[in-house]
């Protein structure tokens, strides 16, 4: 685009807004650098999209931008400070945002939309839930924007009966048909574990593209039924749109947890000859998943040591640490732990991992020179923790917990629950617990999981004709897995368990995810 030379102001804005427009964001930023070389003042015209553009290449700093507004006088301009909530939000930089945000006199749709989504997109869900509800309680009536990004944050705080209100009140707006809402709205309902809601969502969709495809692909292998994200993938194809790289990720993922070791073979060679998307991190760690599943550890090792190292970050390998946790194979453990280590020396999954594995084959001393590796490295592990959530109000438990207000009748039920499974046959698999103690403390540490008690406190607290739902923030182990699978058979339950991996839907002692999670 040619330079605006001795054009004027109103020249220089237009050109700058339509580069920004355009996503020439660095020919932006040159033309606002001539034009105050020229001694020509922005206006509040000139910083909105020169305010975009900073914030999406992260230069200059937006700080520099918003000390220039206030020298100018311009930050009483609605447009021109709903702007800068917007760059700070999209900086990630959510305190400065909301300081800008609440000393704005005037606010619009515009001003909440910033703020709600620069939250969402930054991860701050709780925040985000918050944001939109001040909103509509200010009376601002919400746009598609909005709407999309707090469906987004219920997704990722599993706020499923908030997302089904939103839902509800997107439809009485509506916004529904709007395609960013209908995306938000399959992937919330997925992503929460409401399969037949988000079909039916998907169903009545009047246009669709690659993200709404995907999010049904993905949803569909997070919950357990990997065989029908390829028929949606197939009917993806007939429709006429082309996947993309999250696409092949769900399909791999789907491949990898329903045990289609050809079928996933065959995706990711079909992603680069047939598609030309070259796999990242995610797509080789489905791989590895896959390939270990069947027990092909060989060919899982073959395939990373032929692979591009830029391509295999700590995801990759740990991922293989996974694998050879289930294959009790220490020595290739070691190795990727290694390499996990190399890469992110502060990642504490790999010494949780070689941990249990030395557990598991009752390796004592080496479980304690793991951990005392992470005490001098001042590693700490995650903790544990499980949460059901009953009329609007979370309730979380850690393992051992009796902080709960009715701990005593949960511990009651929790006891009882061990006492009909064992009744039916189950036998604790003591080497999932952890402790180096004697195997009747063992078998008290599994029935006391926080996912145990979780799903105590939902058989007390959510009605029978209702699911209970669980939500776990690490991978579910694999005894508490068999009990509560069990549980769901003895109590006649639907029960919905979401670990870090996937979804578990149990019912009548089977388990969607096949037993193979």
């Amino acid at each position: 685009m040619a330079s605006p030379g001795g054009k004027g102001l109103v020249a220089c804005n237009a050109a700058i807004s339509r580069c920004s427009r355009a996503g020439l964001h660095r020919r932006a930023l040159a033309l606002f650098t001539e034009m105050r070389a020229r001694g020509l003042r922005a206006d509040e015209y000139t910083l909105p999209p020169i305010l975009n553009s900073a914030a999406l290449l992260r230069a200059p700093p937006a700080a520099a931008l918003h000390a220039l507004l206030l020298r100018a006088g311009l930050a009483s301009h609605l447009h021109v400070a709903n702007a800068l909530v917007d760059a700070y939000a999209k900086l990630s930089r959510l305190g400065a945002a909301r300081a800008v945000f609440d000393e704005m006199p005037r606010r619009d749709v515009v001003t909440w939309t910033s703020l709600v989504t620069g939250l969402a997109r930054a991860g701050s869900h709780g925040l985000a839930v918050r944001a939109y509800r001040d909103m509509v309680a200010a009376g601002v009536a919400t746009d598609e924007f909005a709407v999309a990004a707090v469906l987004s944050s219920c997704a990722g705080s599993t706020a499923l009966e908030l997302g089904r209100s939103v839902h509800a009140a997107a439809v009485r707006s509506g916004h529904e048909p709007f395609l960013s809402v209908g995306n938000s709205l399959v992937s919330m309902y997925a992503k929460t574990g409401s399969l037949r809601d988000a079909r039916t969502v998907f169903d009545a969709m009047r246009s669709r593209c690659a993200i709404t495809w995907t999010a049904l692909i993905v949803g569909y292998a997070q919950n357990g039924r990997g065989r029908e994200s390829l028929a949606v993938y197939a009917d993806m194809a007939r429709s006429g749109c082309r996947p993309d790289y999250v696409t092949f990720v769900g399909l791999l993922f789907a491949c990898s947890h329903a045990g289609l070791l050809d079928a996933g073979r065959a995706h990711f060679q079909s992603m680069q000859s047939e598609h030309g998307i070259s796999p990242g991190p995610d797509h080789y760690a489905c791989m590895v998943d896959l390939l270990g599943r069947a027990g092909r550890l060989g060919e899982a090792v073959d395939l990373l040591d032929r692979s591009p190292a830029a391509e295999l970050d700590a995801t990759v390998w740990k991922a293989l640490l996974a694998t050879c946790r289930t294959h009790r194979n220490a020595a290739l453990a070691e190795r990727a732990a290694g390499m996990v280590w190399r890469l992110d020396p502060t990642d504490a999954v790999p010494y949780v991992m070689l941990s249990n594995l030395y557990s598991r084959a009752r390796r004592w001393g080496d479980v304690a020179r793991v951990r005392a590796l992470m005490r001098s490295r001042g590693i700490s592990k995650e903790p544990g923790c499980s949460w059901v959530v009953v009329a609007g109000v979370t309730h979380v438990f850690h393992a051992g917990d009796r902080d709960h207000q009715r701990a005593a009748e949960i511990y009651r039920k929790a006891e009882e629950m061990a006492a009909r499974i064992r009744a039916r046959g189950h036998v604790p698999d003591t080497e999932w617990a952890l402790q180096d103690e004697a195997p009747e403390g063992r078998e008290m540490g599994l029935a006391h999981h926080g996912e145990r008690l979780a799903v105590a406190f939902g058989l007390l607290a959510v009605p029978a004709a209702a699911p209970i739902r669980v939500y776990k923030n690490l991978r579910v182990c694999g005894d508490c897995h068999a009990a509560i699978k069990m549980v769901a058979e003895v109590y006649g339950r639907e029960i919905i368990l979401r670990d870090s991996n996937c979804f578990h839907h149990m019912k009548d002692g089977s388990c969607s995810c096949g037993d193979y999670w």
